[in-house]
């Protein structure tokens, strides 16, 4: 489970001492000690950053919620979703019309671990007051309705295909995220996040070379 408490500030939120953000922080939280040689200033507390809103003194960021890293996270998190979205669906497509038991183990894989990463996603939006996505995106509609058209052996083949090419892109997209995110909620997710991604990836492979299918790189 991913259970992170970071309080939220609201807009006036910047007026409020530091020492009241400090103390509405979860109990265990990380919360900086300052070193023998740390100079601190007149009104605030050891391990705190003079300036610094309550929000980030209690998140442990100085991102500002509107700055421009801000609003990379906000779009990774609903590019997550709603590929995560997708993933889902289509390994309950997979699971109705696929007769080869590889691929139906993978999909049935696919849905429990994207259902599973969807949810934790979804608490850190609401977090980051980010509203999950209720469609799927136009290219990921395409995707579907094509495979919905395939059977049997054809649909197999596809499937794969898609699979191995999406994960790799998603492996990059949330390695990316991992390494620039200053969120650490969504940092911690994040990772998790992509050694499970990377868990499919190496099946999916396995899985497309058993059936002699090759990807597009």
């Amino acid at each position: 489970k991913f259970t992170h408490n970071l309080p939220m500030a609201l807009a006036g939120a910047a007026l409020l001492s530091v020492s009241c953000a400090v103390a509405q922080m979860p109990s265990g939280g990380a919360q900086q000690q300052a070193s023998p040689t740390q100079q601190t200033t007149p009104g605030t507390q050891p391990g705190t950053q003079p300036g610094a809103s309550p929000m980030d003194q209690a998140t442990g960021s100085n991102q500002d919620p509107n700055g421009p890293a801000a609003m990379m996270d906000k779009a990774f998190v609903r590019q997550a979703l709603q590929g995560g979205m997708a993933q889902v669906q289509l390994g309950q497509l997979a699971l109705q019309k696929s007769s080869n038991p590889d691929v139906k183990q993978f999909a049935q894989k696919v849905v429990d671990d994207h259902t599973k990463l969807g949810d934790a996603m979804k608490q850190v939006a609401q977090q980051m007051n980010v509203k999950p996505p209720d469609s799927l995106s136009g290219k990921d509609k395409s995707t579907i309705a094509k495979l919905n058209a395939l059977n049997g052996d054809a649909f197999d083949k596809a499937y794969i295909k898609d699979m191995v090419k999406d994960h790799k892109q998603d492996e990059k997209e949330f390695k990316q995220e991992a390494e620039n995110t200053s969120n650490p909620a969504l940092k911690s997710l994040v990772s998790q996040g992509g050694q499970m991604i990377s868990q499919h990836l190496q099946r999916i492979e396995q899985i497309a070379q058993k059936n002699n299918v090759v990807a597009s790189k």
